[in-house]
């Protein structure tokens, strides 16, 4: 058995998880915004780098979870800048340090290992 180095597994779910092959259907800005977990008939979205993740499992995302101002919304600058702040849930990240960069890149790797890719924002250009 080949054991994996700690980076590779630091992000890891701790529990398996099953993932669908990813998708790249185009979603609207729109559409996303509707995925927002206050709609129970709607799944749960959140997009980082433009790719959108169904995070619809997960209450944090959810209406009342700690993590819903990311629903809805590509959160790539609060998630590399670690903000919860509404204002911050917007795609643009191009003009952040290096250091919230790869904070951003290890979320993206965080939602990769747990959660479907279910299509790409129409348009973005922040990938």
């Amino acid at each position: 058995m080949v054991e994996q180095t700690g980076e590779s597994k630091r992000f890891e779910p701790k529990v398996a998880v099953q993932l669908d092959p990813p998708k790249d259907d185009p979603i609207s800005v729109e559409e996303l915004a509707k995925c927002d977990g206050t709609d129970p008939n709607r799944p749960t979205l959140v997009a980082i780098k433009g790719v959108v993740f169904d995070v619809t499992r997960n209450s944090a995302y959810g209406a009342s979870g700690s993590y819903r101002v990311f629903a809805g919304k590509d959160a790539s600058r609060a998630l590399a800048s670690s903000s919860l702040k509404p204002e911050d849930c917007v795609p643009e990240w191009y003009d952040l340090p290096d250091k919230e960069k790869t904070v951003l890149d290890e979320w993206f790797t965080f939602f990769s290992k747990r959660y479907n890719i279910v299509g790409k924002v129409e348009g973005a250009k922040n990938t």
